[in-house]
């Protein structure tokens, strides 16, 4: 069903879900049981942020781990460039070689580094399970602002998460609201935080 919701990128999706449930795995970067919950927990739910993004974004994927959600996005999104900042070694080779793997190096590129290292500036950051959403501003306001936005995918936690970081939001001129979000019909929605 997911697949047919993106027809363009039901091959690449599928590529993806493949390195996840073997590869992802085997180095670590996924729970053994987690391979029957790829499309739903994982594909599915970074896939919903898609229709928040605007066409032709800069989108960095801050602690993007095994590439969740920004390779998923890059993958639906060809007109996206995406950077996937990642602090770790062992999950920044494993990156690299999905992209490799995914022939997506032309628009997606890792970057080791962590958020609060890194220089760049971005239209639209992206994450998920990173942080609280208060440390996760700190982190992340100079990679979108000024005039760029975060989406951070949630959950349940998101109004009590956005109260937390009110007096973080208000310092920096920030303000925050909670998306509902769905990947495609029939799948399960999921919920982000929007600050901008």
């Amino acid at each position: 069903m997911l697949t047919a919701a993106f027809p363009h990128a039901a091959e690449e999706l599928r590529n993806y879900a493949g390195i996840l449930g073997t590869r992802g795995i085997e180095w670590g970067l996924m729970g053994p049981r987690e391979g029957d919950k790829l499309w739903q927990r994982h594909i599915a739910n970074s896939l919903a942020l898609v229709d928040v993004i605007s066409t032709g974004a800069e989108v960095a994927d801050v602690g993007s781990g095994a590439g969740l959600p920004g390779l998923p996005v890059a993958i639906a999104r060809p007109d996206l460039r995406v950077t996937l900042i990642e602090p770790l070694l062992r999950r920044a080779n494993f990156l690299k070689e999905a992209v490799d793997e995914l022939g997506l190096g032309d628009r997606v590129t890792v970057l080791r580094s962590r958020a609060e290292d890194t220089r760049q500036h971005f239209d639209v950051v992206i994450c998920r399970a990173v942080a609280p959403l208060d440390r996760l501003l700190k982190w992340t306001t100079p990679l979108f602002v000024p005039g760029g936005m975060l989406a951070a995918l949630k959950g349940e936690s998101a109004e009590d998460e956005i109260r937390a970081a009110g007096n973080v939001l208000r310092n920096a001129g920030l303000s925050a609201e909670v998306l509902e979000l769905r990947a495609a019909p029939g799948v399960e929605p999921t919920r982000a935080v929007r600050v901008g």
